[in-house]
């Protein structure tokens, strides 16, 4: 398989009024399993068809190991790609369109593509369908013919532009684990892109998050969750996503205060938890994610701010409590802990578990620069 490299890799459109891709650094490991993940317009798949060869880079290059293939013609590198839009031809049956791939790209017979592709959909539970052709397919079918269609050319370097999101709920869950089960037993190195940061965290290795064409972070799901470095990390990624909170901060030797009186809000952090920071008085974002919120239905009078019970969802294992602390605050509470709406309540978390961004930088300010320049790495 292959080591895939992008060395600043930059795509510009329009005379370079639009740049989609901005100088992108990113390497992905032998068999690695990488999503990359950002909102409409943030060069995911920009990137992905620089990869794959069907976009020409204005500047940096792509490599697979240690050949660089960015002057290398699409059709001559190792790559496959399923499309979001399955891109089957609708006048072929399911046989040939899992056997044109192998017909424009390598010398195999006839008889030779006709036993791959028998062998590709036994793999993926179709082989029923291989006289029948796209338009008397589902959703679900159609995909498994591509991604069928797409390992009989036993590529190098899988490719995947958000190819479930035609399919719903229900499938889209089995088609995850249908994509994750068949690239670790080929042990293809796969590029996923994805604007749904759910199916990003379960299916990746790790995580690229791109926004405005610019990296933001790489790292492994739990740690991007856990440790976003900048506040449109935090926001992006988890679902609820991560509730802010504008503060003051006022600092002395005996640790820092965190203050929103319009809120209510006051919050002592400890001298243990903001030494070694250079966290100095002043105006702050505050982060903290909806399951780190404590709903106290009787206040105590220890509570971090009181607040008013606006919305409460029942999910199941879980209720959603909405609160008036800011617009579309959030908490994440146990099913039994299930207030009315109107009721005034009490409202706590802990210092470990909240996040400070400056709010000129957007960066973790209980990130050190070093811990920043990782994330990027």
């Amino acid at each position: 398989m292959a080591r895939v490299t992008l060395d600043t890799l930059r795509k510009e459109f329009d005379r370079g009024t639009i740049v989609a891709v901005n100088d992108l650094d990113l390497e992905i490991d032998d068999g690695e399993f990488v999503t990359v993940v950002g909102p409409s317009g943030c060069g995911k798949t920009t990137t992905l068809r620089m990869v794959a060869g069907l976009e020409e880079p204005t500047s940096g290059t792509v490599a697979f190991d240690d050949e660089d293939v960015t002057d290398i013609h699409a059709k001559e590198r190792p790559v496959a790609m399923v499309f979001q839009n399955y891109a089957l031809y609708p006048h072929k049956t399911v046989r040939e369109n899992m056997a044109f791939g192998l017909k424009m790209s390598t010398d195999m017979t006839t008889a030779e593509r006709h036993e791959r592709v028998h062998e590709m959909a036994e793999m993926m539970g179709i082989e029923d369908l291989l006289d029948d052709k796209p338009d008397e397919l589902s959703g679900g079918q159609k995909q498994r013919v591509a991604l069928g269609r797409a390992i009989a050319r036993e590529p190098e370097v899988f490719l995947f532009d958000e190819p479930l999101s035609n399919l719903d709920a229900k499938l889209r869950t089995e088609m995850r684990a249908e994509i994750q089960k068949l690239q670790k037993e080929f042990g293809v190195t796969a590029m996923y892109v994805t604007h749904d940061q759910e199916e990003a965290m379960t299916m990746g290795d790790r995580l690229a998050i791109l926004n405005d064409g610019e990296l933001q972070q790489v790292g492994e799901p739990t740690e991007v969750y856990q440790n976003p470095v900048n506040e449109f990390v935090a926001g992006f990624i988890g679902s609820p996503s991560m509730n802010f909170v504008d503060v003051d901060v006022a600092t002395d030797g005996a640790g820092a205060t965190v203050r929103n009186e319009d809120a209510g809000l006051e919050l002592d952090l400890s001298a243990e938890y903001v030494r070694g920071h250079d966290l100095g008085s002043g105006r702050y974002t505050l982060g903290v994610r909806p399951e780190n919120i404590a709903v106290e239905e009787s206040p105590g009078g220890t509570e971090t701010l009181r607040s008013t019970v606006e919305v409460v969802e029942p999910i199941g294992s879980d209720n959603y409590v909405h609160l008036t602390v800011t617009d579309d605050f959030l908490a994440r509470s146990p099913a039994d802990v299930k207030p009315a709406a109107g009721d005034a309540v009490g409202v706590s978390f802990e210092e470990e578990h909240i996040h400070l961004f400056d709010p000129e930088t957007g960066e973790d300010v209980f990130l050190t620069d070093e811990e920043i320049a990782a994330a990027v790495a």
